[in-house]
């Protein structure tokens, strides 16, 4: 996990975006990616991360093979260690869904770039 970290701020740093959001994308994406792979039911399961900027906005898409099993905010119990994932990425992201294609299941969330970054950033993802 810590390479896929390291490559996450470097395209984040590329695209002029600030510390301040790529910590959080990095943390939500970390997130995401623990919650696919503790939760999917399909052996060998091969998790996959991608990062889009369009110029206006980040979008961060996590996706795994268990199409069947959306994820759902859930209180976490007090006292314990997990079950914050979701609710990090609903409290930190400007939008968070999920949807099913025929064979997969993807967790995105997405984040407003603010003007400054706009300015900087690439067409291109």
């Amino acid at each position: 996990m810590s390479a896929a970290r390291r490559r996450l701020r470097e395209a984040l740093a590329d695209w002029g975006v600030a510390e301040e959001l790529t910590d959080t994308v990095v943390l939500l994406t970390s997130e995401l990616v623990t919650n696919a792979v503790l939760h999917c039911r399909v052996s060998c399961a091969q998790v996959r991360v991608t990062l889009t900027l369009d110029g206006v906005e980040l979008v961060l898409e996590v996706t795994d093979p268990d199409r069947d099993r959306l994820p759902r905010p859930r209180r976490p119990a007090p006292g314990g260690e997990g079950g914050r994932g979701l609710i990090l990425v609903e409290a930190l992201a400007d939008a968070w869904g999920c949807g099913q294609e025929p064979y997969t299941k993807c967790v995105w969330a997405r984040f407003t770039l603010p003007e400054t970054t706009r300015a900087h950033a690439p067409a291109t993802s």
